[in-house]
């Protein structure tokens, strides 16, 4: 063995250790070297001899996930498994709580590194004993030990390791992307207002945001002219990108919890087309607008289903329609009455029935020409699935069923849409006023107001099919 220079094997040798390992320490550069073209890897004895120097006097290092501690490691020698001894002829132990160290020998005198911890497995807590490879002292042992057993702790209890902070323009693009382009359809309206967001935030920290910056946005946007309604679109998408940053770890709370939305019942519109702006407004529209507006009275269909919709999803034989691309993504059928069933052959024989039964994308420009040119002021294309719904109320049609039109998920937010004529709200009133005939019952009053409501007196079940004889 030369006196300056180790091969591989002369140092496995001299530090009682397998030539991978040795192997392994050169790859990850833990062991100083020196490699010459057609030497190949050699070792300086005297820098291996000041390398395993420092390493015997090295402090172990505690990571961030555990608190430090100011107690010497020395000191734990004293928590052993047994005996009062931690060197024995074969192994050698080290407890430290919930995770040691310990050594064992092979035959040939080789020692092996290994760290255990606990770990719950299968409902069970039990003690995992893994060899830690290329270790070469104790506090390289103790380092891994504990880490496995902090990460074991956080796995057992669900929780998650929160990473750096990171800007809001920086987040609101990783939102953008990865979530609100993947899981909306119409996500324009979104981005737009994320755009705001950044515009007000900048590059701040997520965890540097508190309540009280949320309420400076606030006012910014009402100083800005938004309504209050359009304020709470603003702060919805907020608190669902506050939420989706607790979700991978960019955040431990929501700094939106606790704030108020604002009160939306003065916002809810009330306008409803009259029949006589009805015959002004279908005479007033171009050949192209009058059937999508006669389909929107007729069937109360958005905008949006309305220019979607195509021949494929018009049965004629059961007057149905049957509309896929809908808000909600779930398919409703809507009945066909006769004067749109006219409309829709009228446009069959004059079109056929390939692609869409409306070949253009939007009617925004026709519709609010024709409302200016018929007089019709301050009134909507989604003003028409108002009406709608308000006409069959006025007709006697029970709000389930027009629920069940709409295509809405609850009776409430039907309620939103629907606003009776002030006249049959004064016909209701004046029932209460009207005296019943001498001699007649209340019952003959109920059947007079409601009279589709049927008695169900006459099917009754017979009492003896409950009878225990």
């Amino acid at each position: 063995m030369s006196q300056f220079l180790l091969t591989v094997k002369e140092l496995s040798s001299f530090l009682h250790v397998h030539p991978m390992t040795i192997y392994k320490q050169v790859k990850s550069g833990r062991i100083p070297f020196v490699k010459r073209n057609g030497l190949g890897i050699r070792f300086i004895k005297k820098n291996i001899e000041e390398w395993l120097e420092k390493g015997a006097n090295r402090p172990p290092q505690i990571p961030e996930f555990l608190p430090k501690l100011d107690i010497p490691l020395e000191k734990y020698d004293k928590l052993r498994l047994k005996g009062d001894s931690a060197v024995s002829k074969k192994k050698q132990r080290w407890n430290y709580g919930d995770y040691g160290v310990f050594i064992r020998k092979t035959r040939s005198g080789v020692k092996s590194w290994y760290g255990w911890h606990y770990e719950k497995v299968n409902g069970r807590r039990r003690r995992i004993r893994k060899v830690i490879p290329g270790a070469m002292c104790r506090e390289e042992v103790v380092l891994v030990a504990r880490k496995r057993a902090g990460e074991a702790f956080k796995r057992e209890h669900g929780l998650k390791n929160r990473k750096k902070d990171i800007g809001f323009c920086s987040f609101s693009k990783i939102y953008l992307e990865g979530y609100i382009m993947n899981s909306r359809r119409n996500w324009a309206s979104d981005g737009y207002r994320l755009k705001k967001l950044t515009e007000f935030f900048k590059d701040v920290e997520l965890g540097q945001i508190t309540r009280s910056m949320v309420e400076k946005f606030r006012d910014s946007r009402r100083k800005a002219g938004n309504s209050e309604s359009t304020v709470n679109r603003y702060l919805a998408l907020l608190k669902k990108m506050f939420n989706f940053a607790i979700e991978e770890g960019y955040l431990e709370q929501n700094p939106m919890r606790g704030i108020r939305l604002h009160s939306e019942r003065d916002t809810i519109k009330d306008r409803i087309l009259t029949e006589a702006e009805e015959s002004r407004l279908l005479s007033e529209s171009s050949d192209r607008l009058r059937p999508v507006v006669k389909t929107a009275l007729h069937s109360g269909m958005r905008l949006g289903e309305i220019l979607g919709l195509r021949w494929a999803n018009v049965n004629f034989s059961k007057r149905k329609i049957k509309v896929e691309k809908t808000k909600s993504r779930k398919a409703r059928f809507i009945p066909v009455n006769s004067t749109l069933f006219d409309e829709l052959t009228r446009l069959e024989k004059e079109a056929g029935r390939d692609g869409g039964v409306f070949p253009f994308k939007s009617v925004r420009t026709a519709f609010e020409n024709a409302c200016r040119r018929a007089g019709v002021k301050k009134l909507t294309f989604h003003d028409l699935r108002r009406t709608f719904g308000t006409r069959l109320l006025e007709k006697g049609v029970d709000i389930v069923t027009i629920q069940k039109l709409y295509g809405h998920s609850s009776v409430l937010v039907t309620q939103r849409y629907l606003h009776p004529d002030d006249e049959v709200s004064r016909e209701a009133v004046e029932l209460l006023s009207e005296k019943p005939a001498e001699g007649s019952r209340n019952g003959e009053v109920l059947t007079r107001i409601w009279p589709a409501k049927r008695d169900k007196s006459s099917e009754r079940l017979p009492t003896t099919l409950f009878s225990m004889n």
